[in-house]
């Protein structure tokens, strides 16, 4: 792990270190609707944002560029946290994957994923932020020397009922490396609230491997499942247990002996599917390719589409009662309105 080091080189590619606040581009709601679906927009001119948790009634919204929104439809602020190692923004990669301490409401502890650089090449760390007068301050380093790339960077995190840390970790554009137990990259880690790997896990922090792009996480009861982003379509959706998901051995619907076949996949044509929740025996995905946000029955599998006039959908969550989605219009590969980027409450 990094030393801790408050002194970071500034670059045209990386977010100046330290606290700031700045409302002047989050924006008021509005209502609409969606197909028969009520809809509220809570934040408007969101800045490629990436990841969505909820505590209470307030929203905490990670950017890709390494702010984090946080509040209210009435009340809301954007923030840059104190971290050790600068945000590099670079590709797919900056500030991804949140996710909140199971006592977040006492400690105010929270867990982010992100890039930086180190001697040149690209890295991505988890480490833990805790929250104080509004702002937030890097705690401790999980873990560092995550592979980094300006593509398949994975970095959702999710808090199974174990109260470990699951976190996606991409092929980082090395495809061989999703089948070698030695590197971090195309892999599903797991480990506990301070960094270690958990006893049990396949080897050192790995739990699932062969995996090329993996950006959305859930867990429905004890079952982890995960979206995963095809090569040319073939995108999947996973149940995850501690096994090889096959990559770049096989894909989509293939079948080779000690590789797992996805539980599903969406065929030929692409749909990059990102963020995912579960409500009511359905599991909910964003998806950026296909512009819309879908659902896939767990018994039937039958896929609906929610959603379809947002554009690109990066993450959705529920609180048990409403859906919530962000798009990602401005992340550089869609067509942004005026308003985007939103935050949208959806009723299911």
């Amino acid at each position: 792990m990094n030393k801790w080091s408050w002194f970071v080189p500034l670059s045209a590619t990386v977010l100046l270190i330290g606290c700031s606040t700045d409302t002047s581009t989050v924006e008021k709601p509005n209502k609409t609707s969606n197909q028969t679906n009520e809809e509220e927009v809570i934040f408007q001119k969101l800045q490629a944002p990436w990841n969505i948790e909820k505590s209470d009634q307030t929203f905490y919204i990670t950017e890709r560029a390494g702010t984090i929104v946080s509040g209210t439809k009435d009340d809301y602020v954007r923030t840059s946290p104190r971290l050790s190692e600068a945000v590099v923004t670079e590709g797919e990669g900056g500030l991804l994957g949140m996710a909140l301490d199971p006592d977040f409401k006492k400690n105010r502890r929270a867990y982010v994923y992100h890039m930086y650089e180190e001697a040149g090449e690209l890295k991505n760390r988890v480490v833990s932020i805790e929250e104080k007068d509004g702002e937030w301050m890097e705690k401790a380093v999980l873990l560092d020397g995550i592979p980094g790339a300006s593509i398949h960077n994975g970095g959702r995190i999710e808090i199974g009922p174990d109260d470990n840390l699951y976190v996606t970790v991409g092929d980082a554009a090395v495809p061989e490396n999703a089948q070698k137990l030695s590197s971090l990259s195309g892999k599903i880690l797991r480990m506990d609230l301070t960094g270690e790997p958990v006893k049990g896990n396949l080897q050192g922090y790995v739990y699932s491997y062969g995996h090329r792009n993996p950006q959305g996480l859930v867990f429905v009861d004890d079952q982890l499942f995960a979206t995963e982003h095809g090569q040319s379509g073939h995108d999947e959706i996973n149940q995850i247990d501690q096994k090889n998901y096959g990559w770049p051995m096989i894909e989509g619907t293939e079948k080779k002996t000690g590789f797992v076949t996805p539980w599903y996949e969406v065929g030929d044509q692409s749909v990059a599917p990102s963020g995912m929740t579960e409500l009511d025996g359905k599991l909910y995905f964003g998806t950026l390719v296909g512009q819309s946000l879908r659902s896939i029955e767990t018994t039937t599998k039958q896929v609906e589409q929610v959603v379809s006039d947002r554009g690109r959908i990066r993450d959705v969550m529920t609180d048990g009662g409403m859906l919530y989605y962000i798009t990602n219009n401005t992340d550089g590969r869609g067509n942004p309105k005026k308003s985007d980027d939103v935050f949208v409450q959806l009723e299911p």
